[in-house]
């Protein structure tokens, strides 16, 4: 699976549902190539209820098969401020991490390496919902953009669909492929997702 370059990403809708799923699909075929789904334990899951949802730990599992072992995981710990989120490997490694940006009109985050050295940052356009990944080089290297699903849906639910294409990067596209899903995934489910 992370050996591809494009990913759609189609949230299950629910009114009051306590925890997030996703469907990773392949845009053009609709076949479905993994899952992401919420593992946050319990006792913060119904805190919820009480305190903001995005100041609260968050971990997201992404699998090929809803019961298979995860391909990585995203973790976000407590936060005031500014939120940092780690990706970890199926060997529970940390292969790099995500830091928000203090301020910014149109959201986005820093994207760093396990040698703390910045490789991209993901920023957003305040108009929309879409985001652009750019290299520590200045180039764009993805995009993510938000797939309208009708107003039914989105007036009603939380629920959101959206794009994660990224470019060719030759022998580092699985590892580029999985931090940068990753960050995809991290726009809605850690930094803008609402209560």
């Amino acid at each position: 699976m992370l050996n591809r370059r494009t990913f759609f990403i189609r949230e299950h809708a629910g009114v009051f549902k306590l925890k997030d799923t996703y469907d990773i699909l392949d845009p053009e075929t609709q076949q479905q190539l993994g899952y992401a789904t919420e593992a946050t334990p319990g006792w913060a899951v119904w805190l919820r209820l009480l305190v903001q949802k995005r100041m609260l730990p968050v971990t997201i599992a992404v699998r090929e098969q809803p019961e298979a072992a995860p391909l990585f995981r995203i973790e976000r710990g407590w936060t005031l401020l500014r939120a940092k989120v780690h990706v970890i490997d199926a060997q529970n490694q940390p292969i790099g991490y995500f830091k928000s940006k203090l301020f910014s009109l149109g959201g986005g985050f820093y994207v760093f390496n396990m040698q703390h050295e910045q490789i991209a940052e993901v920023k957003g356009n305040w108009k929309g919902w879409d985001f652009k990944f750019i290299s520590a080089s200045g180039q764009e290297i993805g995009l993510v953009t938000k797939k309208w699903a009708g107003i039914g849906r989105e007036l009603f639910t939380t629920a959101d669909n959206y794009l994660v294409s990224l470019h060719d990067m030759g022998e580092q596209q699985a590892a580029s492929s999985a931090l940068l899903l990753a960050a995809g995934l991290a726009i809605d489910t850690v930094f803008n997702e609402r209560q």
